[in-house]
């Protein structure tokens, strides 16, 4: 299969995007900021690389620096965590903190805790690294096929781990079964029926990385934006974000998913106001995007603020492994794994490939064209990477 996408036209009356703008970026900021370990990621300036694809400018937020866990997941799990705190202390988000949280009479007030989550890896590191910093205990479990170094990063801090032989979706409602029958705390970033409020507030800790980006590029105004979506909630977040701070009509969004998971695409093919899922195993490199359950949330968001939705092949996020990995001129080198290398392959591939010309015409892409990317995550499977960026599998 090749490139396929779908645009949607926008709604005049849409979704609002408040939860996920400016203002309360700022608390999910500021909590995140409270931790030791915080510090601002790195915004890449790809000037070289723009130039040699025929672009105006590219930036690429690089998110393999977050909390030493080299991916973004943390600040989702960890801003959900202290929220669900918080409303057992019965206080606001905004009057947390770490050092709060890690108070003896916190700890008292608040007694054991286990939470329990489904993860391909990142999300289940960042669940697993905040219960360690705040003392309490953590079960998590992965789908078939994820990757061992994934699992010993996890069992790393402490968790209970484990490897099932069930794909991602099922994975999840094993993990929310076994939480409700031993009243453990579900977070997860999937919202349904009856589950939202937890995935809301992981979608405001995703807020973190916009607002750090918008701050970064100060008076740059990207005209273009493409997001990695798996289940939809950072994609949602962050479209909700930049939404809200630079208005609806100023950048065209693009969502990018593989076409082995392709559940976003799909039901905004659709386009029939039901959620359509990707069936089957779901074999792709790019596992933090293998998920073939869309969130609600996410999903309202993105109907009605983004632009277009496409799916890629394999390759293409080989491709923009190698590309950030092999810096043009003064460009700085960015190590970015198979999910978080998935849009910035799709540009290079766009502006490079000629029978993609269609898709270029389609999004505007050209010498005035800014483009704003997020690298989700570094090399979380070392093996993997290595074997793409050195060795080429996965070339076209």
């Amino acid at each position: 299969m090749s490139f396929e996408m779908v645009s949607l036209t926008r709604p005049e009356k849409r979704s609002s995007v408040k939860k996920f703008g400016y203002e309360n970026a700022q608390k999910a900021i500021a909590f995140h900021r409270s931790f030791p370990e915080y510090e601002v990621t790195p915004l890449a300036h790809l000037s070289c690389l723009a130039k040699e694809l025929n672009l105006g400018d590219i930036y690429v937020k690089d998110e393999s620096y977050r909390f030493g866990l080299n991916a973004f997941k943390v600040l989702g799990g960890s801003y959900a965590i202290g929220s669900y705190i918080a409303k057992k202390l019965n206080i606001d988000i905004s009057e947390l903190t770490y050092e709060k949280i890690v108070a003896p009479e916190t700890k008292k007030a608040l007694g054991d805790i286990t939470f329990i989550t489904a993860t391909d890896g990142n999300h289940g590191r960042g669940i697993a690294w905040t219960a360690n910093r705040i003392g309490q205990k953590c079960v998590v479990y992965m789908p078939k096929g994820s990757a061992k170094e994934r699992l010993e990063n996890i069992r790393a801090l402490g968790a209970d781990a484990s490897i099932t032989d069930l794909k991602y979706d099922d994975a999840v409602r094993k993990a929310k079964e076994d939480g409700d029958r031993n009243g453990w705390v579900f977070v997860q970033d999937t919202a349904w029926e009856g589950y939202t409020e937890i995935p809301e507030w992981i979608m405001q800790g995703y807020t973190t990385l916009a607002y750090e980006t918008y701050e970064q590029l100060n008076d740059v105004r990207p005209t273009h934006i493409f997001l990695q979506a798996g289940v939809g909630a950072m994609s949602g977040a962050a479209a909700g974000f930049f939404a809200d701070v630079y208005g609806d009509n100023a950048n065209t969004v693009t969502i990018v998913e593989p076409e082995k998971a392709d559940c976003i695409y799909r039901t905004a093919s659709a386009n029939d106001g039901k959620l359509h899922f990707a069936e089957g195993d779901m074999h792709t490199i790019m596992a933090g995007l293998a998920c073939g359950e869309p969130c609600t949330i996410g999903w309202e968001i993105l109907h009605d603020h983004a632009d277009f939705f496409v799916r890629v092949p394999e390759w293409t996020a080989a491709d923009g492994m190698r590309v950030l990995g092999n810096p043009r001129g003064d460009d700085v080198k960015v190590i970015s794994g198979e999910s978080g290398a998935a849009t910035l392959g799709f540009v290079a591939d766009v502006m490079r490939r000629p029978e993609l010309a269609g898709l270029k015409e389609r999004l505007q892409l050209n010498e005035q064209s800014r483009v704003l990317c997020i690298s989700t995550e570094g090399d979380t499977d070392r093996e993997n990477y290595l074997r793409i960026v050195w060795d080429g599998a996965y070339a076209k």
